[in-house]
C-alpha cells in the first residue's frame, strides 16, 4: 500500500504518529542569558544526539513505513537487518504503550519524548548513526509529498522571512503554540479559527505546505497495526464510510501534505487543546466553513449551496480540486507582536522558544529594541518568558499589565460553574501592553471563529 495513503489514515485518525522538520527561522533556538525561560540541562543521551531533538518515537514508527524511507536508511547507514528490525520494534512498542495508556487524553511532555527517542535510537545504532538517521529523517520530513500538498525541501527551509510576518499573498497560517489558523486573501486577514493541534508525541509539523484538494465526507480505512484489534467495531483494512460515528475525520478533510491534514471531527471542548496525532483539528461546522472560504480563496467555483448538497449525502465522497494551490504555513511562534500588544505564549512542544533572545529579535523586527524599554518592562517581558516556558523555574510570577483578564499569578484558569469549581487548566498565553509597539505588528483575530457556535467579529486594523 503506498505510504502517503497508509499514513494520512495513520496520523490524522487513531493512529500514532506524527511528523517534524526543523526550527523555522523566526523562532531560532538560541539560549539567552540570564533568559529565565531557558532549559534544564539535557540528559547524556539528548546532549549526545542533539540533532535528533525534534524526533518522538511514533514519528520514527511512522516513517519506517514507507519502504522507501527504510531502504535510504539501509542504504545509507549500511544497516544490517536486525538494526532496522530493532528500530521497528522500539518504535512499535512505543506506539502500543501510548494506545494502552490512552495517550490522546493526556498532554504528555514534548521534551520527554525526544529524549525517550534519542535513548532507544542510541541504543540500537550508537550516536553516530543515530545522528545520521536524524537527518535523513528531517530531510524526508521537511517539506512533506510534493505530490499531496508539500512544496519541496528548500522552500520549506527558506520560508519564513521575519518573526510574525503578515502574509501579502492569499495563505493559510497555523501557529501552533496560539491554537489559531488564519486564512489570508491577497493579504487581507478575512477569519480566524481556534483550532487543535497535535499531542506532544505525534506534533504537529513545522514548514511550508499547500492545499491543493478539498474532501468531502471522507472514508477511513483502519491501518493494520495491533491496536486497532482493540477498537469496537473496528477492523484493520475495513472501510469505515462517510458520516459514521466510527470515522474521526468529519465531514471534510484538506491534505496539506504527508502526514497532516486539516479535518473535522472535533468536540469544540478540544479546541485551543491538543487534539489530534499531526493535524490541524477543527469541529464539523467550523470545517465546513472553512471548505467554503479556502475555495472562495483559490478561485474555485464551489459555492455554499453546492457544498451543503454534498454534505447532504455523507456517504458520497467527493474530491474537489482547488484551481489554484493555496500555501498553508505551519508556524511555530511563541513570541508574537500583535495589533500593538505582545503575546507570549505557553512553550507547548517544549522547543525552548522562550528566551530573551528570539524576544530581543522579535522586539527588533518591529522597531523596538530590548535595551530602551524601562527597568520595569523588562522584568515583566523576563517574568513572562519564564512563565510561559515549557518548564518554569521558581521565581515571583509576573505583574503583567495590561494582560488579559484571563492571566493569573499561578499560570492557571480556572473555570467556575455556580458556586463549585469545575475545573483548572493552564493558560496558554500572556499579553503585555508595550507603548513602544502601540499600531505595529501581526493583525487581531478576524471573524473569530472559537467552534462554540458564537463567533467574535472583529476587525483587523488598516496595515
Amino acid at each position: 500500500m503506498k505510504f502517503k495513503t497508509v499514513l494520512l489514515t495513520l496520523v490524522c485518525a487513531f493512529g500514532f504518529a506524527a511528523c517534524t522538520a526543523p526550527n523555522n527561522s523566526n523562532t531560532g533556538v538560541g539560549q539567552a542569558t540570564p533568559s529565565p525561560g531557558s532549559s534544564p540541562g539535557s540528559s547524556p543521551a539528548a546532549s549526545a544526539t542533539e540533532s535528533i531533538s525534534q524526533l518522538t518515537l511514533p514519528v520514527l514508527d511512522a516513517m519506517l513505513t514507507d519502504e522507501a524511507f527504510a531502504k535510504e536508511l539501509r542504504s545509507k547507514l549500511q544497516l544490517s537487518d536486525d538494526q532496522l528490525n530493532s528500530l521497528k520494534r522500539v518504535a512499535s512498542s512505543e506506539v502500543n504503550r501510548l494506545r494502552e495508556s490512552n495517550a490522546e487524553d493526556s498532554t504528555g511532555d514534548a521534551a520527554e519524548a525526544r529524549e525517550r527517542a534519542s535513548r532507544e535510537i542510541v541504543a540500537v545504532l550508537g550516536e553516530d548513526k543515530a545522528k545520521q538517521l536524524a537527518t535523513i529523517a528531517s530531510q524526508f520530513w521537511a517539506g512533506g509529498d510534493e505530490d499531496e500538498g508539500g512544496v519541496g525541501k528548500q522552500a520549506a527551509a527558506d520560508v519564513f522571512s521575519k518573526p510574525n510576518a503578515v502574509p501579502t499573498d492569499t495563505r493559510v497560517v497555523v501557529n501552533i503554540p496560539a491554537f489559531r489558523m488564519d486564512l489570508f486573501e491577497s493579504g487581507n486577514l478575512v477569519k480566524t479559527y481556534k483550532v487543535g493541534i497535535g499531542y506532544p508525541e505525534f506534533p504537529l509539523p513545522q514548514g511550508l505546505r499547500k492545499a491543493q484538494t478539498i474532501i468531502v465526507n471522507p472514508t477511513w480505512t483502519p491501518p493494520d497495526s495491533p491496536w486497532v484489534a482493540k477498537m469496537k467495531d473496528v477492523s484493520p483494512g475495513e472501510k469505515v464510510e462517510a458520516g459514521s460515528k466510527l470515522n474521526p475525520l468529519g465531514p471534510v478533510k484538506i491534505p496539506i501534505g504527508m502526514p497532516s491534514l486539516i479535518h473535522g471531527g472535533k468536540a469544540a471542548a478540544k479546541l485551543g487543546t491538543f487534539a489530534s496525532h499531526g493535524c490541524v483539528g477543527l469541529t464539523n461546522a467550523q470545517v465546513k466553513d472553512f471548505a467554503k472560504l479556502l475555495a472562495r480563496a483559490s478561485g474555485t467555483q464551489l459555492n455554499g449551496a453546492t457544498l451543503e448538497k454534498y454534505f447532504l449525502d455523507k456517504t458520497n465522497t467527493k474530491t474537489v480540486k482547488l484551481r489554484q494551490a493555496v500555501p498553508v504555513e505551519l508556524r511555530y511562534e511563541t513570541i508574537v507582536v500583535e495589533d500593538g500588544k505582545l503575546h507570549i505564549y505557553k512553550d507547548v512542544y517544549a522547543e525552548n522558544t522562550n528566551t530573551e533572545e528570539n524576544l530581543r529579535k522579535v522586539l527588533e523586527a518591529h522597531g523596538v529594541q530590548f535595551d530602551n524599554l524601562s527597568a520595569d518592562e523588562k522584568n515583566q517581558l523576563l517574568l513572562a518568558l519564564n512563565a510561559m516556558s515549557a518548564r518554569p523555574k521558581p521565581m515571583p510570577s509576573p505583574s503583567v499589565s495590561g494582560a488579559a483578564n484571563e492571566n493569573s499569578n499561578d499560570n492557571r484558569l480556572t473555570k467556575k460553574k455556580g458556586k463549585g469549581v469545575e475545573k483548572t487548566r493552564p493558560k496558554n498565553d500572556l499579553v503585555i501592553e508595550l507603548a513602544a509597539l502601540a499600531g505595529r505588528g501581526y493583525p487581531a483575530p478576524v471573524n473569530f471563529d472559537t467552534g462554540s457556535g458564537k463567533p467574535a467579529p472583529t476587525v483587523a486594523k488598516a496595515q
